[in-house]
């Protein structure tokens, strides 16, 4: 059963009408967005997508009268209860009482699954997507931007000169990381150190037991960091293998690339491949030094084929910051020429710079230093609160609430935007930040245990006609389209606004529509209303990377 039967309705009695196949019309109609000034009805039909209005053909008649004409062919009947026309769409509203009842039955029965089995997903294939992101560096803390380079070379000759195996066994991320800073410094000064750096590196590539030994080294103690850090994170990982791993690999595409004619030697003596249009290298990608070692684009040309011979994916997305635009673009680019046309099926999505983030130590440089900080100022915020409840875990509480906070104010415009960051801002508890969200689902929450002997299925749908419970409950109606537009273009944002409107009409509606005190049918009504509200907003929190606080932190926050 589709997710909400509306549509196919709408559809169906569109079909008549304009002699059109329904699942030709389905994508037409779509959910209006709720309004706080006046009832709008529930869907509008774009009657443009399916009307040619060319200015220039005088004999037809403008968009408007055609809607108007199309308008008057069509009939109420159980499902509609007004039809109307506004700017090229007919609009409809459907019968209150039927929207309630049927919006509650499917929120409840498909769960976690409200919106995915919408008629919106029905056409589309099962699809099977890999997707790299995060893509820290070996033996390099977390990095607010994520930012890839090779380091690894640096980082194994300034070990041999700097490090200390008893620092790497007692704190081995921090110790590789000081050792990095050191040889960084000091390469800057001395060309002998970025000769050693290049040396180890081609060891590396050549497989030296010696130098391979060190460099598994630094990856294991790097791993086990970053498991640690995705775990508060919520994050899993199905494989780590970053492109390091692929040093020997990319040696195979160099072969391959030279067996196709695509590798020309530069006067330095490095490899290149001919990107340009005219083929005259204005526009060229190195992927050799001169030495013959790999660059980051031959590694990850070899991660990529060997990805989708592994995986045989429909799509590879790659999640990095916006700065690697150009090698992105480079990199779909060779494989296209190297004749694999599922490059076509390769995506980069990128994401923007974060400026004035700074912790009470100073600038930021590491994301758990970014954790430890939303987590510290909720911990504040929680106990300079009066009406703050005692808390089992406040640790654990200011840390999902923290997460929360720093994940909507990321998700909240274009991931390609750059952003200017807020402690203040983003940590607020009143209007469009992760933390009302989480204290609104912890009210929520909070009604239904207190209200959990009276609860039922079976209610009256006639105790949920107020202008608030219609708000909520047409909102409701849109999800699922919220989750389409979110799939077809990777942005968060879209998921973020709605939950943001849910959870302010969630609170509007509560204040005119109480449970406690309220007759019982009444009560109950409205209960089962914001469970509604509360399980949708849980699903759309999760999708986030939020993990939805139960129990409100102050005692004004509850709900009753």
């Amino acid at each position: 059963m589709a997710a909400c039967p509306f549509r196919r309705s709408i559809a169906a009695q569109l079909s008549r009408v304009l002699n059109l196949p329904p699942e030709n019309l389905i994508k037409s109609i779509s959910a209006l967005p709720v309004s706080k000034k006046r009832p709008v009805a529930d869907f509008q039909f774009f009657v443009g997508s399916v009307i040619e209005n060319k200015s220039s053909d005088r004999s037809k008649p403008d968009l408007q009268l055609q809607t108007q004409r199309l308008a008057e062919k069509l009939k109420c009947d159980t499902v509609v209860r007004e039809i109307s026309t506004g700017p090229g769409t007919v609009n409809f509203t459907i019968n209150r009482e039927l929207l309630a009842k049927t919006v509650l039955q499917q929120v409840f029965k498909d769960g976690s699954e409200y919106g995915i089995k919408s008629e919106l997903f029905s056409t589309l294939p099962r699809r099977k997507i890999v997707i790299e992101f995060s893509s820290p560096n070996i033996a390099k803390k977390f990095h607010v931007g994520h930012l890839r380079s090779t380091i690894i070379g640096l980082l194994g000759a300034g070990f041999q000169q700097f490090g200390n195996e008893d620092e790497l066994k007692s704190n081995p991320l921090q110790h590789l990381f000081e050792v990095y800073v050191q040889v960084n410094k000091a390469a800057a000064e001395d060309e002998n150190i970025k000769k050693l750096a290049q040396d180890f590196f081609r060891k590396l590539e050549a497989r030296d037991e010696q130098i391979l030994s060190m460099w598994q080294h630094f990856r294991d103690f790097s791993i086990e960091e970053y498991v640690r850090i995705y775990k508060r994170l919520g994050v899993h990982f199905d494989e780590y293998s970053g492109e390091s791993f692929y040093q020997e690999k990319s040696q195979e595409v160099l072969k391959m690339l030279d067996a196709k004619g695509l590798l020309q030697k530069t006067i330095k003596g490095t490899r290149v491949v001919d990107l340009s249009e005219k083929r005259d290298l204005s526009l060229c990608s190195t992927v050799m030094r001169s030495d013959g070692t790999s660059l980051y684009i031959t590694r990850d040309l070899a991660a990529a084929i060997d990805r989708m011979m592994k995986y045989n994916c429909d799509t590879m997305i790659y999640v990095t910051d916006k700065s690697q635009n150009a090698h992105f673009e480079q990199l779909f680019q060779i494989l296209k020429l190297m004749g694999y046309q599922w490059a076509e099926r390769c995506q980069h999505v990128s994401f923007g710079l974060v400026q004035g983030m700074k912790t009470r130590k100073g600038e930021v440089v590491f994301l758990e230093d970014v954790l430890n900080e939303a987590r510290s100022r909720m911990l504040q915020n929680m106990a300079a609160a009066k009406t703050t409840k005692e808390l089992e875990n406040p640790l654990e509480t200011a840390e999902k609430i923290g997460l929360a906070a720093l994940i909507i104010q990321d998700f909240k415009g274009l991931l390609s935007s750059d952003y200017q960051f807020s402690w203040d801002r983003v940590l607020q508890s009143r209007g469009d930040t992760g933390v009302f969200l989480q204290y609104t689902h912890a009210r929520l929450h909070s009604l239904e245990q207190m209200c959990r002997d009276g609860q039922s299925t079976d209610i009256n749908t006639a105790c949920l006609q107020d202008p608030q419970a219609i708000s909520v409950l047409q909102h409701l109606l849109s999800y699922d389209e919220v989750l389409y537009k979110s799939s077809e273009d990777l942005q968060p944002k879209h998921m973020v606004s709605y939950l943001l409107t849910l959870s302010h009409l969630a609170a509007v509606a509560h204040k005119t529509l109480p449970v406690k005190g309220s007759a019982p049918e009444q009560a109950q009504a409205r209960l089962r209303l914001f469970q509604a509200a509360r399980s949708v907003l849980a699903n759309g929190m999760k999708l986030l990377g939020i993990t939805p606080m139960k129990k409100p932190q102050h005692e004004n926050h509850i709900l009753i």
